[in-house]
């Protein structure tokens, strides 16, 4: 039986490559959004009465599950939503008929998606025998034959057994608190319903003499619908669903409406027995680990005391002992990061190297259909494309295009990059370059960060800069390393970064200056230090500011951070002027 604590999770990655899909450039999507013209406001059908995913609660306002979920998806989206409940077989009708836009909560089958169209499945419902307490107990839907069940009218189950060969023995109710009162007066033999929906109603309406007696008989996903043919309502509410995934609320609102009604996994007993059978054997190794430990511990400062008296000069003697120590950890971490660094190559360079396949792919086939759509523009005027004009998609698709190829390409050149952080002896091909050109490459890469983080840009470069020499992938991936981290920096959109290129005293000069938080003095000498950094708990490694520092040493140049006590940072970046041979 699949475990219902691993459902978010398995959603969540289902839906993180469509993600992946959908927003290759917020930027994009953000443009897209603002020339999406007013809509009118969408009408969501739900079920009135099948908590805890969709009900009418005691106030007369539409509550649960798929309620909370639908107005996330409706507010990341900027859709305008109302809610029409009634019973389940009105609310079928009513997508036919066209009253309703949109299904938040139905079960995907084959027989179905032949009228409807489903989003990706936002959880799994599972279904469950119930009967009165002394019934004889079933484990499958198929000990029911000859039995008379109770289903609801229209769902999922009353389908299923329909499609199994049990219409003659079923009794149809108009909601799942109808069937389970019909069950507890005493009709009938069995009640087929959602386990949830059926334990909720169960503890609801004091029916004490049900119980539930097969679990998980019939596991669906649970998805929104909309009538066939209705391809971009679905894929914006498909797109919002991803949203909802990535941010977190979709696990607070699961949380809240599904996770507490989960039986708990083992039973008082049960996990004292199992406890017992894993802390004991822990216990005895801890204290073996203690012990040798200690043993250790005495061991090392035997030898230690030995190396200070061997040693004419105790100082001396401790202090390259240290330094053994330092070069120890240091040692351990570079080969850590050598792990590390191919499982990364591996994890990254396969997805991205199908975006590399496919980019050409995709760039011949809006070439193909371009002509097309030109004679369509041409014969009819402007129309939509992907909710934006043609007439504006025409120039940024191509734009687009060499955005994502230039993206994934930046991406394989930074896991080359740790790979040579692990592995220095190689040295990458170096020629004559134009800085200024490498730094507004690197202002382009990180343009979207750049709009988020500020609204004071600016940028100068000095129009009689000489070339330098030296790998110019490697300068701008400096460069976009230095942006990235002022952007980090800036506490609102208020606050100003600038850069400027120049040349003095025979070094071509680039500044990078924000008006940010600043750096603590004690921080500022071990900025360029491995795994140094005080972003731990958003996920920064360390590495950045130190494969930088290393590209610009393997140029011949520096990196001088300096922080004012009024705060910002300013980043001194010096290279050496590139010095053409004579030609005789």
């Amino acid at each position: 039986m699949l475990n219902t604590k691993l459902i978010p999770f398995l959603v969540r990655c289902a839906l993180i490559l469509m993600l992946c899909l959908i927003h290759h450039d917020e930027a994009c999507a953000d443009a897209a959004k603002a020339n999406r013209p007013a809509e009118a406001t969408l009408i969501v059908g739900g079920d009135r009465d099948y908590p805890p995913y969709e009900f009418i609660d005691k106030d007369g306002h539409p509550a649960g599950y798929n309620v909370d979920l639908t107005r996330a998806i409706a507010d990341v989206m900027g859709m305008k939503v109302d809610f029409r409940f009634g019973s389940w077989s009105e609310m079928r009708e009513g997508l036919n008929n066209n009253s309703i836009n949109i299904l938040q909560g139905i079960s995907f089958s084959e027989e179905r998606s032949r009228n409807l169209d489903f989003s990706p499945p936002h959880t799994i419902v599972h279904h469950a025998i119930f009967a009165r307490k002394g019934t004889t107990p079933v484990s499958s839907l198929e000990e029911l034959r000859g039995k008379k069940v109770i289903v609801f009218r229209d769902g999922i189950m009353h389908d299923q057994l329909v499609s199994l060969g049990f219409g003659s023995d079923l009794i149809l109710t108009g909601t799942p608190a109808d069937a389970l009162r019909l069950l507890a007066s005493g009709k009938h033999d069995y009640a087929a319903l959602a386990s949830l929906p059926g334990m909720y109603l169960i503890r609801e309406l004091h029916l004490n003499n049900l119980v539930q007696v097969a679990g998980s008989v019939s596991s669906q996903k649970y998805c929104y619908a909309v009538k066939k043919g209705n391809a971009e309502l679905m894929a914006r509410f498909s797109e919002g669903l991803a949203i909802v995934m990535q941010t977190g609320q979709y696990q607070a609102i699961y949380d809240k409406w599904l996770g507490v009604h989960e039986p708990p996994r083992f039973g008082r007993d049960r996990a004292l027995k199992y406890g017992a059978m894993v802390l004991v054997p822990l216990l005895l190794v801890l204290t073996a680990s203690v012990v040798w430990s200690r043993t250790l511990q005495l061991r090392v400062a035997q030898r230690t005391e030995e190396l200070a008296c061997e040693v004419a000069e105790r100082k001396l003697a401790l202090e390259e002992l240290r330094k053994h120590q330092d070069q120890l950890i240091q040692a351990d971490k570079l080969a850590s990061l050598g792990i590390l660094v191919s499982g990364v190559a591996h994890e990254i360079n396969n997805p991205n190297g199908l975006i590399l396949l496919n980019l050409p792919i995709l760039r011949d086939v809006y070439k193909d259909a371009a002509e097309t759509l030109e004679e369509r523009f041409e014969a009819e005027g402007d129309f939509m494309l992907g909710g934006v004009s043609y007439a504006r998609m025409r120039q940024e698709v191509p734009h687009m295009l060499d955005e994502m190829q230039e993206g994934s390409q930046r991406i394989k050149r930074i896991v080359e990059d740790l790979k040579e952080f692990a592995r220095p002896d190689r040295v990458a091909a170096k020629e004559p370059f134009d800085l200024n050109l490498v730094v507004q490459a690197a202002v382009r890469l990180v343009d979207s960060s750049l709009r988020r983080a500020t609204s004071r840009f600016s940028a100068e470069y000095d129009d009689c800069l000489p070339r330098i020499c030296g790998n110019a992938l490697r300068i701008e991936q400096v460069v976009v390393n230095l942006l990235i981290n002022a952007c980090q920096a800036l506490p609102s959109p208020d606050r100003a970064i600038s850069l400027a290129t120049s040349f003095t005293s025979g070094m071509v000069v680039l500044t990078v200056r924000d008006e940010g938080l600043g750096i603590a003095p004690e921080h500022l000498p071990h900025l360029t230090d491995p795994f140094f950094t005080t972003k731990r708990e958003s996920g920064g490694t360390g590495l950045g500011l130190s494969i930088s520092a290393g590209i610009i040493q393997e140029h011949g140049g520096t990196l001088l951070f300096e922080s004012p006590a009024g705060g910002g940072t300013r980043v001194i970046l010096t290279l050496p002027a590139y010095k053409e041979e004579a030609h005789t």
